[in-house]
């Protein structure tokens, strides 16, 4: 029951996110729908995949859909509420991104995988709902734009592992680690964290000096 609450609470807030997405590009209701639908799916049926729990959740279980589009009819509806919050995109993002890590991790963990193959299954599901809907937009990824993004995931993800090593309970460990990964992403969008960027080579480095 804790999982699926998790799942349900990533499923809407990541449907938010694309919804307020798919608003603010003028998409019509069908457009935000899918593009709510996508963006709260996309990361848990990847990793249903992975895991070998098919046919994936989302897939499976009608009150994925219906979470999805709930979320995306009020963001079409009552936009101007979700207007108020401050980046309500990156918002809701960090929120599904939390989730989605430490879920994804904790369900690897049930299906038997190691603790790095979990953690790394765990930053592949947070990131997947994102990925898809920046892509869906034209847009770049925003774990592919040097923010603390799978780094933040990362970190709850870990924090979920080693729970599990220490025997720690999983809802005390997936709590923790939601809410480091939730404060990193926050944190990193207030005060514009980045990861280094590589320089591109000038063009003396081209070729030799005279």
């Amino acid at each position: 029951m804790f999982l699926t609450l998790f799942d349900f609470a990533g499923t809407f807030v990541f449907a938010l996110s694309g919804a307020t997405a798919g608003v603010r590009r003028r998409l019509d209701l069908f457009g935000v729908l899918v593009l709510s639908f996508a963006a709260a799916a996309a990361g848990g049926i990847l990793r249903d995949v992975l895991i070998g729990a098919l046919p994936p959740v989302a897939i499976r279980d009608w009150a994925y859909p219906v979470i999805a589009g709930v979320a995306a009819l009020i963001v079409f509806f009552r936009y101007p509420l979700i207007e108020r919050l401050k980046h309500p995109v990156q918002l809701f993002d960090a929120a599904g991104l939390a989730l989605f890590a430490v879920l994804g991790t904790q369900k690897a963990l049930m299906f038997g995988m190691n603790p790095l193959a979990a953690a790394m299954l765990g930053v592949l599901s947070g990131i997947g709902g994102g990925m898809v809907r920046d892509i869906m937009l034209a847009g770049i990824p925003t774990v592919l734009r040097a923010e603390v993004y799978a780094v933040a995931a990362l970190a709850g993800a870990a924090i979920v592992v080693a729970g599990e090593l220490l025997a720690v309970p999983p809802h005390i460990s997936m709590i923790a680690g939601g809410l480091l990964c939730f404060v990193l992403r926050v944190l990193a969008i207030r005060h514009n964290w980045q990861i280094a960027i590589a320089a591109p080579p000038s063009e003396t480095d081209d070729g030799p000096r005279a």
